[in-house]
This record gives structure tokens, sequence and C-alpha cells, in this order.
């Protein structure tokens, strides 16, 4: 006989049974003992119908092609740039695919992206030696001037945007400041500096509670608190732009 014992968005950590019996399939972060799906690591449970999967609570980011996130320069070479993206691996923006304009070989690189710039950029491949491309040309990609760039758990993005953006749009609308997240957990904030500052609160309070139910209406109770403005509902929607 199935039982499931584990409930939908439960905190588990590694060896603990999710469930009994084989009409359950262990999906990502999970494993299957004789007629036992056991976590396999510290994670939030995803129960999807028969499907049981566990997504961490914490850790670096892991590439993924087309994956937009926001890298820093931090290493110009004579064939592009290197840029720190929160992962354990670097990634290479090529000259090809740093502009539209021509960029000659031996020509000023820092007149494109200096050292520590941040720039929104695309992953176009991820090779099995784990080696990075990215590009900066497409819609929204582009290097990013003024603002703060802070760093949050990569685990987490999903959550601080939202489904189909809500949570972002919400965090926009309060403050009247632009946003872009990441997928790499890079969040670029640029606004007024006080609203600035209530954003990256509201995103440690995102990190910390996306695991307990409620947390909408709780960001949305936080923002209008602090910003002594009333905040109407994020329409279903609205998906995260890159501006």
């Amino acid at each position: 006989m199935s039982e499931l014992l584990a409930k939908d968005k439960e905190v588990v950590v590694p060896g603990q049974v999710l469930a009994k019996g084989m009409d359950y399939i262990p999906g990502q972060g999970t494993y299957r003992l004789k007629d036992d799906v056991l976590a396999n690591r510290l994670g939030m449970v995803s129960v999807e119908g028969k499907v049981l999967k566990t997504t961490p609570l914490a850790g670096r980011y892991i590439p993924r092609k087309d994956d937009v996130i926001i890298g820093r320069v931090d290493d110009i070479l004579m064939s592009g740039w290197r840029l720190e993206i929160n992962s354990p691996y670097s990634a290479v923006l090529p000259l090809k695919d740093a502009s539209f304009d021509f960029i000659a070989k031996g020509a000023d690189l820092t007149k494109y992206f200096k050292l520590d710039d941040f720039v929104v950029i695309k992953i176009t491949q991820v090779t099995s030696q784990n080696l990075v491309d990215v590009t900066a040309k497409g819609q929204g990609l582009r290097k990013l001037r003024g603002g703060r760039v802070i760093k949050v758990n990569p685990q987490k993005v999903p959550r601080i945007i939202g489904k189909k953006g809500s949570m972002v749009s919400m965090l926009k609308k309060a403050t009247d400041c632009k946003v872009i997240v990441g997928q790499n957990g890079f969040v670029w904030i640029e606004g007024a500096p006080e609203m600035e500052v209530i954003i990256v609160r509201a995103l440690r309070k995102i990190e910390e509670e996306s695991h307990q139910s409620g947390l909408t209406d709780r960001l949305k109770g936080f923002l209008e608190k602090e910003t002594g403005k009333k905040i109407e509902d994020a329409p279903e929607n609205n998906d995260q732009k890159v501006n």
C-alpha cells in the first residue's frame, strides 16, 4: 500500500522517507530505496501528482543554456571578457557576442566592458567540461549602469520572481524601482536609495520565508507598511521584464 509521508513545501533532510510504495515516482533531488522514495539533500518537497522532487535550500548556481543571468567582469582577455556568475564556473563573453558593432582584434576592450562592470547576458552554451559561453546581444541584454547588485540564493530565484512575474512586479510597483533578477542569483536594483533598501530587505524576507505558505500576503503587508503605499494585487500575467 502506497503512502505519502511528506507534505508539499515541507522542508526535509537527506535520507528522510518521503513516500512508501511504488505508486510514487522519485524526481530531481530524490531516489528510490526498495519500496521507499527518499530525499537526497536538504530541501523543500514538491509534490507534482505522483512525482516527488526536492529543491535545495542553499547552493551555488549551476549554469543552463538559455538562462538570462547577470555577470560581473573579472578579467579582460584577448578574445573577450571573463565573468563571475555566482557559480563554480566562470563564463566567457566572446568579442563576436559582446556587441552588434564590429570589434577589431587589438581594440581597447574597456570601451565596451571594464573590470567590475555588471552585464545582463544570456547563456548560449555549456559544454561537457562546464565551459560557459554567453552573449550580450539580444533584447534586454546590456551593461548595467547605476543602481546596485546584490546576491541572493539562486534556489530562491523562482520564488522571488513569482508566478508569471507577480512577485517581482509587486516589488517594482511598490517602490518605483527597476529590478532585474538574474537566474544565477544576482539582482540589480535601481531607484531612490531608500526604496532600494526596502527591496533588499524584501528580498531577504522572501529568502527566509520562501518555504512558508502565505508569503505573498506577508510581503504585500511589509511593502505597504514600509512604503506607505497601497498595493493592488499583482496581475497574474505580468511576466518579468528586463528593464
